[in-house]
């Protein structure tokens, strides 16, 4: 299942997902224009860890996701709890929940 995404406004206040595009579409785009999506969609101010954050999980995704069909989303928000996944990976029947810890030395339970 594909799911085609549209360009949305800025900082909306209903937005789902920060980036949302199909793996075709994920793997033509240059990993400095999804950060900037990714950037302009934020409801905070970015700083440069965080982006360093999204390009190494960018680059990690599009080495693995060549070759299937879906749809991946970035920053999804997790309706009703507050939360966000860092990217929604959906292929097939399957929805994958992806949590990056890019840079971290110690997990604790409230970053799951």
């Amino acid at each position: 299942m594909e799911v085609a995404v549209a360009a949305v406004s800025p900082k909306a206040a209903s937005l789902r997902f920060w980036y949302g595009a199909s793996i075709a579409d994920f793997l033509e785009s240059n990993a400095e224009k999804i950060v900037g999506q990714l950037t302009l969609n934020s409801s905070f101010d970015i700083d440069r860890t965080q982006a360093a954050a999204w390009l190494v999980q960018i680059d990690f995704l599009q080495a693995q996701v060549n070759g299937f069909t879906g749809s991946i989303f970035f920053e999804f928000n997790i309706p009703r709890m507050g939360r966000r996944i860092d990217v929604v990976l959906v292929i097939g029947p399957v929805i994958f929940a992806i949590e990056f810890k890019v840079g971290e030395k110690t997990f604790d339970r409230s970053a799951i």
